[in-house]
């Protein structure tokens, strides 16, 4: 794999910019070789042709939707964010409200399913906020100052049976059991190539 294809997933999956100083230090690679691999992306994505552009703001990079389908893509969030929320949405939204910060693995944990689609809704509805946790060396999701709003509290513990259901000890040993487990399984093996 070459640096730029790296930098082209990482990209991809971010879904925030990624910075110079972040992609060298995932990458363990040298910042000329970053900026220049960069550099490349933006001028092969940055053509009329393309949906997606590579952009950039200071030393940092980001996958964006081409201006030209602004309007498309316009429609497209407003719908996605005045749309109703579905029950798998509500219960995702109620985990994360009491018991956030939490990573999307331990949502998961507690949900049995992914969780990935229905946190992407609930953050372009401006519903949830994600932050990375240095502790947890990994993305942690609370409920936004607009839902709160919106819900009419002042802050998260003024939610109904809120200290109950926050420091439930029971599902918190069962979430440290599974995170172990998880932590413990051999990788499963990867398949070679067919010649």
């Amino acid at each position: 794999m070459t640096t730029k294809q790296l930098i082209e997933s990482l990209l991809f999956i971010s879904g925030r910019p990624m910075s110079e100083t972040k992609l060298t230090e995932i990458l363990q690679k040298d910042v000329k070789e970053v900026r220049i691999a960069a550099e490349e992306l933006m001028k092969e994505w940055n053509v009329p042709e393309r949906g997606v552009h590579v952009i950039k703001t200071g030393s940092s990079y980001q996958m964006a939707t081409n201006p030209d389908v602004a309007y498309l893509v316009k429609d497209f969030v407003k719908s996605e964010q005045s749309g109703e929320l579905s029950r798998p949405s509500l219960e995702t939204l109620t985990i994360i409200a009491y018991r956030g910060p939490i990573t999307k693995p331990e949502l998961e944990q507690i949900r049995g399913v992914n969780c990935s689609l229905i946190l992407r809704n609930l953050l372009i509805k401006g519903l949830v906020e994600a932050r990375e946790d240095q502790e947890k060396m990994a993305t942690v999701y609370s409920i936004s100052f607009d839902l709160l709003k919106f819900l009419g509290v002042n802050r998260v513990e003024e939610l109904p049976d809120f200290q109950k259901l926050n420091s439930d000890e029971n599902l918190k040993k069962l979430l440290e059991q599974k995170l172990e487990q998880a932590s413990d399984e051999p990788a499963p093996p990867v398949a070679e190539p067919s010649q």
